[in-house]
């Protein structure tokens, strides 16, 4: 049973941005669940498109983009659990990994550098490997051109053929490393990365709507694609899918050939993925169906900041390098007073207590088309915001997120 007062506070937030035509929001579901992995809140609002009569349900199946990286690297702290990977081995890395070790580092000037760290599975699922994204790093996105990078279309050659931004180990930037992890993982166990998910994950918790390939189901209740373009926050449109590729596949032969973004890779219901949150809130057991996803100690490594002496890391300003991708992000998660932040192993936390009622040390993360999750382990909470909406950081969707997340505490 949810809490009705939740509920309602939830449901009247969404429906009071999914009814406003000046939001160009057609729709948003809202799940938040407990330590038990029961429903807090399980809200869905409005539609599926803007210009489509289906209401949005618990049903809708949404491309959730970086959320994914939380399961690719779930699966390869399994694989780190069995022995078949190492966190801190480099010469583990770079013998499956070949192609890093040719690896330049491009210059703010353009050019290329040579590389001087070896990179580790620990930088790859921290940020510190020294990869970016196109869309927020602009001399990343000049040296693509007249070609360009795009990392969302089902091909690895534009993940392994992207020079590094920094030195391996000198700073935090977000990109493709848990991309990298994911291939890592693949050539470690001899496993595509969506099958180890659906093996090790995705089963055990007794789920069937969290997969890099949409099942016929899935593919019948997908969410519409919607844009905003710079300028004019209030109105959007639906698009083409961003991840059109693994929609498509239909084969064996079709999932074969496909990269299985470790990054990005991944479409679910948001019922669905909050019950891997619970898992995390339990020490790394699902609370429905009793299945060890990891040790109690795994999680807690998870937990551990990796980048102390980064503090601000949050606060260093992403650009808006593909604006049509992202809106310019000042601040990842504003905190009044600005208090440390940190980042653990592919998710950001907030150390101190945060506005909305959540704990200390709550990780949290994003998928580009504004979709948002959080887990809690102090107070035992975990949720997700979904919407299918560009460019990254919608103020309504962020406005929504903060409203429902500091609903669900006051109602508890």
């Amino acid at each position: 049973m949810v809490n009705a007062k939740a509920q309602k506070a939830v449901q009247e937030s969404l429906d009071s941005v999914t009814s406003d035509p000046k939001t160009g929001i057609a729709g948003i579901v809202f799940v938040a669940v407990d330590k038990n992995g029961d429903q807090i809140a399980a809200v869905p609002s409005g539609k599926k498109g803007l210009s489509h009569p289906q209401p949005m349900d618990l049903d809708t199946v949404f491309w959730i983009a970086s959320c994914t990286k939380l399961l690719c690297t779930i699966a390869c702290m399994q694989a780190v659990e069995q022995g078949q990977l190492q966190l801190d081995d480099a010469k583990q890395v770079h013998y499956l990994c070949p192609e890093l070790n040719n690896k330049k580092v491009l210059k703010d000037d353009g050019t290329l550098e040579d590389r001087k760290n070896d990179i580790t599975l620990r930088m790859l699922l921290a940020h510190t490997a020294g990869f970016g994204y196109e869309f927020f790093n602009e001399k990343l996105r000049e040296h693509g051109r007249p070609v360009g990078y795009d990392v969302f279309h089902g091909d690895v050659r534009d993940v392994l053929r992207m020079p590094l931004v920094h030195q391996p180990g000198e700073a935090w930037e977000y990109g493709t490393g848990i991309d990298w992890a994911g291939i890592v993982l693949e050539r470690a166990t001899g496993m595509r990365l969506n099958d180890w998910i659906q093996e090790n994950i995705v089963k055990p918790l007794g789920l069937d709507a969290v997969n890099m390939f949409p099942t016929p189901h899935m593919k019948e209740n997908l969410a519409f694609m919607h844009q905003k373009w710079p300028g004019d926050g209030t109105k959007s449109e639906e698009r083409d899918h961003i991840y059109r590729e693994p929609i498509l596949a239909e084969t064996a032969e079709d999932r074969a050939r496909l990269f299985h973004s470790g990054g990005a890779g991944a479409y679910a219901k948001p019922t669905q993925y909050v019950q891997v949150l619970a898992a995390l809130l339990n020490d790394g057991q699902s609370p429905k169906t009793g299945a060890r996803i990891l040790k109690a100690e795994t999680v807690e490594k998870m937990w551990e900041n990796q980048i102390p002496q980064w503090p601000d890391f949050a606060r260093q300003g992403i650009p808006d390098a593909k604006k049509e991708h992202t809106n310019p992000i000042a601040h990842l998660y504003p905190q009044e007073g600005d208090p440390p932040q940190g980042w653990g192993l592919s998710f950001m936390m907030t150390h101190e207590p945060g506005a909305t009622g959540r704990g200390r040390n709550t990780a949290w993360w994003a998928g580009l088309a504004n979709l948002f999750w959080w887990a809690d382990r102090e107070k035992g909470v975990a949720g997700m915001i979904a919407s299918q909406i560009m460019p990254f950081c919608d103020g309504n969707v962020l406005g929504q997120w903060v409203n429902c997340e500091a609903a669900v505490y006051a109602s508890l």
